[in-house]
């Protein structure tokens, strides 16, 4: 069991910022699975990995694969307190799932 997250490269986003969006898109992600996949994931160390995503394009279309693949997954759209607009799409989680469903779909991305 697996989950990546993709986060945008194209955006300027601190460190810290960067941070909280994975770990918003890791917990809604982990939240939309089903008891089995969490008892999975959880059960076997919670692997994750974070991955560089090219734009919010590239999110949506990961999205849709990992949608038609019945992967669990998360869109984080900031609010906008801080650094960016409200609304902006800044990160993207698939899974937890089988890992080769996962690599399927975010397998060609490059570590963060």
């Amino acid at each position: 069991m697996k989950q990546a997250i993709v986060a945008r490269t194209d955006i300027d986003m601190g460190t810290g910022k960067l941070a909280a969006q994975v770990a918003h898109a890791s917990l809604s992600a982990y939240e939309d699975a089903g008891d089995e996949a969490r008892r999975a994931w959880k059960s076997g160390g919670q692997k994750k990995i974070v991955l560089k995503g090219s734009g919010e394009s590239q999110l949506q279309q990961l999205a849709d694969e990992a949608r038609r693949e019945r992967l669990p997954h998360a869109l984080v759209r900031d609010a906008g307190h801080t650094q960016l607009e409200p609304g902006t799409v800044t990160a993207l989680a698939v899974g937890p799932g089988e890992e080769r469903l996962v690599d399927k779909v975010t397998g060609d991305l490059s570590l963060y």
